[in-house]
């Protein structure tokens, strides 16, 4: 069985001070690919540094973007930034990006404009787009829908929405990455009926470490934070919500996000030495 982790936070100090032996986790775990998320300029350049570091050119790869919770630190130099670090190798998407009207960090106009920028970046380099959306997706999808076409593909990250908003992005040919949250019981619930409705090819899975702990892990870890080596938990609660074996759906979402992100298929000689 073979995974791929679309988000993990391997900047953050709680899994940056110890990432090499999260990568060796994950791998024993069956994580054989992961994409390391910039939310900033300076996260996104740490992120290509970890992959260029601890990385093989098969093995770790990451996105270039500012999220929206970053959005003031967005200048006229940005994009030009932001376009010089996408074009390197391991960079294979643009994000994260996008917008969050839940906390309201950045002002909903600044966040509309960095948004808007990074996908006109996107669509000059022909990379796919990760985007967050937190109680904002009528207005997301009115950005989107100004750009479709012109993407080549885009995911909605953590997806927790509800059927309304699903169905929305899936009408816009647009991949929906799932989270341990689906291991929440307390608050998402909702997606074990919604989770049948996203049709193979268009559904991948990610950790979103150090964030979102799958509540249904036994034991939990002593530091209480998410990595890679867990991301079996939300295969195991995809597959039963969906009537599908764990096998069926590491086949299905791994294909997927090697198609999305343009990452290099692995043999056996690639996955016993990541």
């Amino acid at each position: 069985m073979q995974l791929i982790d679309i988000g993990v936070n391997l900047t953050h100090p709680s899994l940056a001070r110890e990432a090499e032996a999260i990568i060796e986790r994950a791998r024993n775990a069956g994580v054989v690919q992961m994409v390391l998320t910039g939310t900033s300029l300076e996260e996104s350049e740490a992120a290509l540094t970890l992959c260029q570091s601890l990385g093989s050119s098969h093995t770790l790869f990451s996105t270039a973007g500012v999220h929206p919770h970053e959005a003031a630190s967005w200048t006229g130099t940005s994009a030009v930034c932001l376009k010089a670090l996408a074009q390197e190798e391991s960079v294979r998407a643009i994000g994260e990006c996008g917008l969050d009207f839940n906390r309201d960090i950045a002002p909903r106009a600044v966040q509309e404009k960095a948004f808007e920028e990074q996908l006109a970046l996107a669509a000059e380099l022909e990379l796919p787009v990760f985007i967050h959306e937190r109680d904002a997706s009528e207005r997301l999808l009115a950005i989107l829908r100004d750009f479709r076409d012109h993407l080549i593909s885009a995911v909605v990250h953590c997806f927790t929405g509800e059927q309304r908003a699903l169905y929305a992005y899936l009408d816009l040919d647009l991949h929906i990455g799932i989270t341990g949250w689906i291991c929440d019981e307390r608050r998402g619930t909702h997606l074990y009926s919604l989770i049948r409705d996203i049709p193979q090819g268009r559904l991948m899975l990610e950790s979103d470490a150090p964030y979102l702990l799958p509540r249904t892990l036994r034991p939990k870890p002593k530091s209480g934070h998410n990595e890679p080596a867990f991301l079996i938990e939300v295969l195991h609660e995809v597959a039963r919500h969906r009537g599908e074996t764990p096998d069926e759906v590491a086949v299905h979402t791994t294909t997927t996000a090697r198609r999305f992100f343009n990452l290099p298929t692995l043999d056996d000689t690639h996955v016993l030495s990541v």
